[in-house]
């Protein structure tokens, strides 16, 4: 089971980034600017990082490219040293249950607390063989669910799956990232019936729905949102921060929720739709991101491991648009004024 002041962390609601890899124009790791982003999100007061998830690109785990330890040992070792108390590291869990239960074990032995568990490679697996994976990992590490949605490799999971998987005791979390409104209903309403809404943590992943998953108060057993896991938060992280304290403060108030806070949400969807290329399917969502980092000298330049993955056309446009229009909803200056220090 989790360290009590790490359950105490998540419960209460964290921003977490999914970590990107930082890539030199030989689509090798540059470790450097790697170590520069976990110092980047620690210094932003995010609350953990999720590495070797699908923002840091799953083809680390392909033997030819061989990064999958080398990238979560570099998180690692920032965390361990730099990163404050209570501070979550998670760690990707995928594959069949050979490699998920290899995987949990290294990341485990590195440090990590909490493995997010993807079920995207179990396609045609039923419900029961499903269930079956899942508790063979948490017998390894912690688990944290996770609803991906099936546009970018997920699978529908229904009512039934989540109502059982919720009954798993070091299940410890859900992020729950079907894009589907219907789909994450499912999700807590589940978690809520089981009557474990003070145990499992639930995490928006729904890009484009962030704000109003946070200030939602769901109708079963009052369930929230405690936090996100996005690859959104990869970029913009100290504002993100201040948009999850701010609709924590309202939630603890039940205050009614202000029109400004309602357009704000309306424009970090905008964002989210140019950094993750939703017009052409997400196919450059990694590479929105890294456009992004790029911009503020975080990343060198947007290469990922595929070479033909690239922003698609008019993408580089788009994050002009929302950059000049939401520059409140950046960090620039914040980065700009630590880039340095980073990356020392």
């Amino acid at each position: 089971m989790l360290p009590p002041l790490l359950r105490q962390r998540l419960l209460q609601g964290q921003v977490i980034p999914a970590h990107p890899l930082a890539l030199g124009p030989d689509r090798r790791l540059d470790e450097r600017r790697q170590r520069a982003l976990t110092r980047y999100y620690i210094a932003a007061g995010a609350g953990g990082v999720a590495v070797g998830v699908h923002t840091t690109q799953f083809a680390i785990r392909d033997p030819k490219v061989g990064l999958f330890e080398p990238v979560l040992k570099l998180a690692a070792e920032v965390i361990a040293s730099e990163a404050p108390a209570g501070f979550l590291p998670i760690a990707g869990v995928c594959g069949p249950t050979p490699q998920a239960l290899a995987e949990a074990r290294f990341a485990r032995d590195c440090g990590y607390q909490l493995g997010l568990l993807s079920l995207s490679a179990l396609k045609t697996a039923s419900t029961a063989e499903l269930l079956d994976h899942c508790r063979a990992v948490a017998e390894v590490i912690p688990v944290m669910g996770f609803y991906l949605q099936p546009a970018v490799g997920g699978r529908v999971l229904d009512y039934e799956f989540w109502r059982r998987f919720a009954e798993i005791g070091p299940v410890a979390a859900i992020k729950i990232a079907p894009f589907n409104r219907y789909q994450t209903l499912d999700v807590v309403r589940a978690v809520a019936e089981a009557g474990r809404l003070d145990q499992i943590a639930l995490y928006t992943g729904n890009d484009d729905t962030i704000a109003h998953d946070l200030l939602t108060r769901f109708p079963f057993g009052g369930a929230r949102f405690a936090g996100g896991l996005l690859g959104h938060w990869a970029v913009w992280t100290q504002q993100a921060v201040y948009l999850l304290r701010e609709c924590q403060a309202l939630a603890a108030t039940d205050a009614p929720v202000p029109q400004e806070l309602l357009t704000r949400a309306a424009q970090i969807t905008d964002a989210n739709a140019a950094f993750f290329d939703a017009a052409h399917g997400f196919a450059g969502c990694i590479s929105g991101i890294h456009e992004v980092l790029r911009r503020q000298g975080l990343l060198q330049g947007i290469w990922c491991l595929d070479p033909e993955e690239g922003l698609s056309p008019g993408q580089a446009e788009e994050i002009d648009r929302v950059c000049a229009a939401y520059p409140h909803l950046s960090d620039d200056g914040f980065v700009a004024q630590h880039l340095d220090q980073w990356r020392r």
